[in-house]
């Protein structure tokens, strides 16, 4: 809520990266809101989280939802900070509020009809064939349509975008270098992407990896739910807190290291035309 709020208040925040900035906060948020209903409903009627039941369709369904929409928030701010780079040589392309915008109903577009599919019909309410043990009365099968395909998407994309940036930064390093000028800004840009994308891959695996291996351990799984209770059912709630930790450390990355981060990249995007006409004499 405090980024939200503060991006909505300054002026000067209202910028592509700020947008997508203050949409993953939202999802964030979204996702915390959804995770406290499913915390609510197992204090309250604890069998139906274990043994399944129709009243946790909607809260598993909002909670899948606002996970999908984390995961492409997160690809679409590495993407985002890709072109800013990549393109700062170029004025043909640049990324301006209408594609923040629009990149931003398409996440949540495809985000609530993957997460809702279990709403739609693609549930195991009226049979025990393919029901999954941690998350009933959704489907294996729905589990792994959603996790794998999310889980690639969320590696592989922050991966080539951010290795990408480091290794432009690195390029334009050297040929400051060979025309004699400082280098000293592409350094410490460097260094600072190299830190955040660390810190993101650290959260990212730290967060989704044992959600991941629930999903795994669900569809190999052919033991009664009985037999499991209770250490498979503690770790799908050691899961569920450590995709809440996810919601609290995103803004801690993307809002106090991307000041920096942001100032960087733009002072690399103002004076890349001046090097460009320097280098050019």
């Amino acid at each position: 809520c405090m980024v939200i709020f503060t991006r909505m208040a300054t002026k000067d925040l209202h910028k592509p990266i700020s947008i997508l900035f203050c949409n993953l906060a939202l999802s964030d948020l979204f996702s915390s809101f959804s995770g406290f209903w499913i915390s609510m409903l197992f204090i309250t009627n604890p069998d139906i989280t274990l043994f399944g039941s129709k009243d946790m369709l909607a809260p598993y369904s909002l909670y899948t939802t606002s996970i999908l929409s984390t995961i492409y928030n997160l690809v679409s701010i590495g993407i985002e900070r890709y072109l800013a780079v990549a393109e700062s040589m170029r004025t043909r392309f640049r990324v301006d509020r209408n594609h923040s915008i629009a990149v931003i109903l398409i996440n949540w577009v495809l985000a609530f009809f993957l997460g809702c599919l279990p709403l739609m019909g693609w549930n195991c309410l009226h049979t025990e064939k393919n029901l999954s043990v941690l998350y009933s009365p959704f489907c294996v099968n729905y589990l792994i349509f959603i996790t794998i395909p999310n889980v690639v998407v969320a590696c592989i994309v922050p991966l080539f975008t951010y290795l990408r940036i480091i290794i432009i930064l690195r390029k334009r390093k050297l040929r400051m270098k060979a025309c004699g000028q400082a280098t000293g800004t592409y350094k410490s840009a460097e260094i600072q992407v190299a830190r955040t994308s660390i810190f993101i891959w650290l959260l990212t695996l730290i967060s989704y990896a044992p959600f991941f291996a629930g999903v795994i351990f669900d569809a190999t799984n052919h033991q009664c739910p009985i037999d499991l209770y209770p250490g498979v059912y503690i770790f799908r709630n050691c899961t569920a807190m450590l995709i809440t930790m996810n919601c609290l450390g995103n803004p801690i990355i993307y809002t106090l290291k991307a000041k920096t981060l942001g100032a960087k990249l733009k002072a690399l995007k103002c004076l890349s035309a001046s090097r460009v006409r320097a280098c050019t004499i």
